[in-house]
């Protein structure tokens, strides 16, 4: 096998076209999933049963359903119903609302893990409801779930080349698309994979060392 430091110069401008496009997909799938996350969490906690059961058959049904399933059914069902969005759309409202029902649950966790006294002190200044929670609990909890939000983010990271499936180029897409007009697979996929790892990588030591540092 010969190395062709050629395609991989040829290559690099879609490369970069494609790394953008992940970017973005994996920063405002992020921002879905964190806001909707905490929604879904707050909601599985009040008192309302008629509120708590929908959103949890919701949340099971999302999360248990594979991504690309979700993916296929945005673009290619909804359009049936006349509700279209762009590739890039769809495939950030999927990736959000699929890993919003996993931030859900490290919500919860968070949540759950705010000592009792915290909440007797709120009720005893007679702190209203919604200080409680924006004042109280909810700085502490997301404190304590930040490591594990991060790695959702690097999960979403690896799961961006699913957007492929919806003709969305990102860096894999763009990979794909080149190897398949040049016919040179190895340089462009290479180079893909080596961003990955450039990456995940470094992303993964930095929430090591904030966890360490939160635990404190």
């Amino acid at each position: 096998m010969n190395w062709d430091w050629g395609a991989v110069r040829d290559f690099m401008p879609h490369f970069w076209d494609g790394l953008l496009v992940t970017l973005q997909a994996l920063a405002l799938g992020s921002v879905i999933s964190f806001a909707l996350g905490l929604v879904w969490a707050l909601l599985m906690r009040t008192p309302s049963r008629w509120v708590r059961w929908p959103v949890g058959v919701v949340t099971e049904f999302i999360r248990n359903t594979p991504l690309l399933v979700q993916l296929f059914f945005l673009f290619y069902v909804l359009p049936e119903w006349n509700i279209t969005f762009s590739a890039l759309t769809t495939g950030v409202v999927a990736i959000g609302l699929h890993y919003s029902t996993y931030t859900m649950q490290v919500y919860r966790a968070g949540i759950e893990g705010v000592p009792a006294g915290q909440w007797e002190a709120a009720t005893a200044l007679n702190l209203p409801l919604r200080r409680t929670w924006t004042a109280v609990i909810l700085p502490q909890a997301i404190r304590r779930v930040v490591p594990a939000l991060g790695n959702y983010v690097i999960s979403m990271l690896k799961d961006t080349p699913m957007l492929m499936a919806i003709t969305v180029l990102e860096m894999l897409g763009e990979a794909r698309l080149y190897s398949q007009e040049h016919f040179q697979f190895t340089e462009p996929l290479t180079v893909i994979g080596v961003a990955f790892i450039l990456i995940s990588y470094p992303a993964s030591l930095l929430l090591r060392a904030l966890e360490r540092r939160l635990v404190r």
